[in-house]
């Protein structure tokens, strides 16, 4: 095979590809229905030119068949007036019209069998341009399904690739991980096991702490109160000056004495 013959089928095919591509099955039956509709006009306009010939053949014919039995009507006429001259010049003009009139009747037949069938394929045509737009809307239907399956098979398929769905996964796992910090974070917040029993121990110790400041204060006042009533005593039995203050200040001085060595042994 030549260069250019290569060059050549390269070129076709290359075009043929390209308007394989180019073609819109919608866009071409569209068209394709545009073609015929226009093919369909034409097509009447021909029958109504053929319809109309039919008509004037059949009007000529017509004529001619009157123009003969007019023709006859003068010859018998003639021909009772006793002229045989002008009888046989009437019969003859009426032989002529018998004749256009046979020659218009076969055009006439003929004319009418091609109408019928120019009807009946005018007819045909109409038939198929209504079949072709069902065809039509049937695969443009099938199209549009077609195309949207496509739609949609396709962004499936970018999300399989995108990973759309491991991001969906991941972030699911991000917020178990979230709630489970949240959870914990909740529990530390209530405090420890070990730090409530401290707490708890600490409780008990401030209570004995209380405790023994409650007994403190109720031995103090017992104290105050024994000491008030020794000086009382002292006053009663002694005389003023005599050295009656000096008991109740031992007794003070022991009580002090005694509370310090209770702080201690706290």
């Amino acid at each position: 095979m030549g260069l250019f013959s290569r060059l050549g089928t390269l070129i076709r095919s290359n075009i043929n590809e390209l308007i394989n591509r180019a073609e819109d099955p919608e866009k071409m039956l569209n068209q394709v229905l545009v073609d015929m509709k226009t093919q369909l006009v034409e097509a009447k306009k021909q029958v109504a030119v053929a319809i109309a010939d039919e008509k004037r053949l059949k009007k000529q014919y017509e004529q001619e068949v009157a123009h003969a039995e007019e023709w006859e009507r003068k010859a018998m006429l003639a021909v009772r007036a006793g002229n045989d001259e002008l009888a046989k010049a009437a019969l003859k003009r009426k032989t002529d019209h018998a004749g256009v009139a046979e020659s218009l009747k076969d055009q006439w037949d003929a004319q009418k069998e091609s109408v019928a069938q120019l009807k009946d394929a005018l007819r045909g045509l109409d038939n198929k341009i209504e079949e072709a737009k069902r065809k039509r809307n049937i695969l443009v239907s099938r199209q549009k399904r077609a195309e949207a399956q496509q739609t949609i098979n396709e962004t499936l398929a970018g999300l399989n690739s995108s990973g759309a769905f491991a991001t969906f996964d991941r972030m699911a796992e991000r917020v178990t991980q979230l709630e489970a910090e949240a959870e914990a974070t909740a529990e530390l917040s209530t405090g420890l096991p070990e730090s409530s029993l401290e707490s708890q121990f600490k409780a008990l110790e401030a209570g004995g702490v209380d405790d023994d400041l409650e007994a403190l204060k109720q031995k103090m006042a017992l104290g105050a109160g024994g000491s008030n009533k020794k000086a009382i005593e002292g006053e009663v039995g002694s005389a003023p000056g005599e050295g009656g203050d000096k008991p109740a200040a031992d007794d003070m001085d022991a009580e002090l004495e005694e509370l310090k060595r209770k702080l201690s042994a706290t």
